[in-house]
């Protein structure tokens, strides 16, 4: 009986005098928690997310931080409404009531998959994409800042290995055809039609734009509005629902949509400078190379608060 009235120790409140530092950041990561995130259609959509918890420690002999509170802050924060910018300061807002003394800057990070409705290119059928989707938010001296991420994969056609293809069914045309003579009009055609006239195809690769943008103070982050934009800008996102008709069209846009990977961040790039809700953004674009062992990266970089800074 004795025994359990005895408090139970704290190891991680003793002080270590003398043997610490201040430390930048200290939690949990890969907490499971239910979330609902509005892409932007009005319509919250539950996904299962891997969250991470973190404040700093700002009191050298202070051996560790409360982490029940925090798994504790973010299961009842989160389950409290859909997802937005204030829902998550005021959750760092409480990660740092409750280490009073011991932290003044607190971060979180979010990692889910939000499935989203897109049509085919031309029949009437439409199909789910998941996009990932990454949320980070801190509170650093009472400034509060948002970043949002997600990916975008897409098709993309070598324009050397379009010019070099040209050049192929060229001279494959010279052969086949005298200059001499008048030319055949079905004969051109059957050709045109045949895998002999067409011998060489430029090669294509799946290849993935990774975003980051930090929002702006009090501006909305729509993530199908910023997806919409660059998958316009790139022209050859990979689709869901595919009939023939979608194919050919796909294989239509690939033609006209030639690209290598400095072409495609200089496009996203060119889609989110200059727009008002987005403070700072990083682009990474890696083509995934059907040619060579290794793939081609780009990356690219803007925004107003960069431009300050």
């Amino acid at each position: 009986m004795a025994d359990a009235l005895c408090p139970m120790p704290d190891v991680a409140a003793q002080a270590q005098p003398g043997h610490g530092h201040a430390l930048d950041w200290v939690g949990m990561d890969g907490i499971d928690a239910p979330v609902r995130f509005d892409a932007g259609d009005g319509q919250p959509q539950p996904s299962s997310a891997r969250v991470g918890a973190f404040v700093n420690l700002v009191h050298p002999e202070r051996r560790g931080i409360h982490m029940s509170r925090l798994y504790l802050l973010v299961d009842e924060h989160l389950g409290r409404r859909a997802l937005d910018a204030a829902l998550l300061e005021d959750l760092l807002r409480a990660f740092l009531a409750s280490h009073h003394g011991l932290a003044d800057q607190a971060r979180i990070t979010l990692r889910f998959e939000q499935l989203i409705r897109r049509p085919a290119l031309r029949s009437e059928h439409s199909g789910w994409r998941a996009y990932p989707v990454t949320l980070e938010a801190s509170l650093a001296h009472g400034v509060f800042r948002l970043e949002l991420g997600t990916e975008v994969t897409y098709s993309s056609t070598c324009p050397a290995s379009a010019a070099l293809s040209r050049q192929l069914i060229r001279e494959q045309f010279a052969r086949d055809f005298d200059p001499a003579a008048l030319l055949d009009h079905a004969a051109v055609m059957a050709w045109l039609g045949s895998e002999h006239g067409i011998v060489a195809t430029p090669h294509a690769q799946r290849s993935v734009a990774q975003l980051r943008v930090r929002l702006a103070e009090g501006a909305h982050a729509s993530l199908i509005d910023l997806l919409d934009r660059v998958e316009q800008a790139l022209g050859t996102p990979v689709q869901t629902a595919v009939k023939r008709e979608d194919e050919q069209a796909f294989a239509l846009a690939n033609g006209g949509n030639l690209m290598f990977c400095e072409d495609a961040a200089r496009r996203i790039q060119r889609v989110l400078e200059g727009d008002p809700r987005i403070d700072e953004f990083h682009v990474r674009v890696e083509h995934q190379e059907s040619l060579h062992a290794h793939n081609a990266v780009a990356e690219a970089s803007g925004g107003a608060g960069q431009r300050r800074d």
